[in-house]
């Protein structure tokens, strides 16, 4: 009797299950590897994270999840679950890259523990060392769970929705109210997650069509959805976030997309996929597959910017390593299994430490504390009255969230006139902010980046800093003579602080210099 098999009726005891000391010590092993790995990275948070802590720390203050407290309302943000549940963290008076990345820890913790059990109970401790071991080895897993998105969250509850899924296709007992929850909750965390949910929903519906409380547990996820969608429509003015109008829509960075993924997860997708041509696991590998191919469908016709370790391929990623371990776990002869395994685990792991930015976001955390979050701290301390608390930024993230002055967001993200073609130059010249920073090369700026002309747009304004974030990106602030003395001296006094304490020297993108940090913080 093969594991399959054994799962296909419950409380069957297969002869052959192995022992409970062998599982005990590789999830222990798996645990430590897990652990090591987030200490490594729990540095790093992502200055895109800073956008949903700024929309979590209005929520929190009682203005609703808004960019600016005055003005127009934009939804600079596709995580409104994760929004609301950092405006708790907010509210609660906690550090919200510390909140998050404790959050999205525990949720990594449960995607392993899932990844754990299901393997061995379906594929035996082959499925537990291939499924579990491919994610823990994959390094930018650890940068997705530090960085203070939702990313690990949507991988957590896909993987959840996906052993539902299994559940019902073997006859297991599944919760009511679970598999339409997880669907709300999901299309909560990002609007595609409501895509990845279907096919499992659909087929638990379907195979549950005869009971009433699946259909009113269902009925009552399309209502709170469909009311969510109204009310954000209404309280925003448009169909869809604002992001999804600058970061998408792209076809052909798509197909780059679409190829470097397939590449990354070569060895993951075809265990997979190898589960459709088995009778006993055809079943099971059409519902990975499905899932996995409608995860990546939005971002295969859209190419997503700002994809850094491939952010958006780990929503799937977990769902990945369970199938290659199940396939792993129940071939015929079991060497091969193995083997095959063995490889998926290796490939894993060299692509994860191979990643071409993987040295940028190795020392991430460092540079953004000695440019951006100094600048934002710096600029809230200037003597600038709150009238004149205005700025207009590229980088729409830890600058504005520092600070906490009303902010102008050129590239877009969090200003729907932008995000809808209007020329950046001229909304930030009409609105005349106090401070302007703007993104570059060097210390002095050249060009039209994100077609902003910074040469015409600070006509009149004085350069009061400019600040190194690493090599070839810098930030050079510049402010209205009436407060050039003020914001030059609070941003330098700040950056020059902060320079002390993160990684002193030139910032070079190096991983031996993420790997001498990490040496100075082991006891001697």
């Amino acid at each position: 009797m093969t594991a399959i098999e054994a799962d296909v009726e419950p409380g069957t005891t297969a002869p052959d299950r192995p022992r409970r000391l062998p599982l005990v010590l590789v999830s222990l092993v798996l645990l430590g590897v897990f652990l090591v790995g987030a200490w490594a990275a729990w540095f790093f948070t992502i200055d895109d994270a800073f956008i949903s802590f700024r929309y979590s720390a209005n929520l929190a203050a009682g203005h609703g999840p808004v960019w600016n407290v005055d003005g127009p309302r934009v939804e600079g943000f596709t995580n409104f679950a994760w929004v609301v549940w950092s405006g708790l963290g907010a509210w609660l008076g906690l550090a919200l890259p510390f909140f998050t990345k404790v959050t999205s820890l525990v949720l990594g913790l449960a995607t392993l523990y899932l990844l754990i059990r299901e393997g061995h109970k379906r594929a035996g401790l082959t499925g537990v060392l291939v499924g579990a071991g491919a994610y823990v080895v994959f390094l930018p897993t650890y940068f997705h769970i530090t960085a203070g998105l939702e990313t690990a969250a949507f991988a957590a509850v896909l993987l959840r929705v996906v052993v539902l899924g299994l559940r019902v296709l073997s006859g297991e007992r599944v919760r009511t109210w679970e598999p339409p929850v997880l669907l709300l909750l999901l299309g909560m965390l990002r609007p595609e997650g409501v895509l990845a949910a279907l096919p499992v929903v659909g087929l638990w519906l379907w195979r549950e069509r005869g009971r009433a409380s699946a259909r009113w547990w269902t009925l009552a996820a399309v209502v709170v959805g469909a009311g969510y969608f109204v009310w954000r429509w209404q309280y925003y003015g448009q169909l869809l976030p604002n992001t999804f109008y600058v970061k998408f829509g792209h076809l052909d960075s798509g197909w780059l997309w679409t190829k470097h993924t397939t590449v990354l997860l070569l060895p993951l997708l075809l265990l997979t996929l190898s589960l459709v041509f088995r009778r006993a696991t055809r079943a099971m590998g059409v519902l990975l597959v499905v899932t996995v191919a409608v995860t990546y469908l939005t971002y295969a016709v859209s190419g997503p910017t700002m994809d850094y370790l491939d952010r958006f391929a780990d929503h799937a990623i977990p769902v990945l390593c369970l199938g290659a371990g199940l396939a792993a776990g129940t071939l015929a002869p079991r060497v091969v299994g193995a083997l095959l395994g063995l490889v998926a685990v290796g490939w894993s792991a060299v692509a994860g430490v191979s990643a071409p930015d993987l040295a940028a976001a190795a020392n991430y955390g460092p540079d953004l504390q000695r440019a951006h979050v100094a600048i934002g701290k710096g600029l809230a301390a200037a003597d600038v009255p709150p009238s004149s608390r205005t700025l207009a930024v590229s980088d729409a993230g830890a600058i504005p969230y520092y600070s906490g002055w009303t902010a102008i967001d050129y590239i877009g993200l969090n200003d729907a006139a932008i995000a809808r073609g209007a020329n950046p130059t001229e909304v930030v010249m009409r609105a005349r902010p106090t401070v302007i920073v703007v993104t570059a090369s060097g210390p002095d700026p050249s060009g039209t980046p994100y077609g902003f002309d910074f040469a015409k747009a600070t006509a009149g304004y004085e350069e009061v800093a400019t600040v190194e974030m690493r090599a070839g990106y810098w930030q050079d602030v510049y402010a209205l003579p009436q407060y050039a003395s003020t914001v030059g001296e609070h941003v330098r006094r700040s950056t020059d602080a902060a320079r002390q304490v993160n990684d002193p020297g030139r910032p070079e993108d190096t991983i031996d210099r993420w790997l001498d940090r990490l040496r100075s913080q082991l006891p001697l």
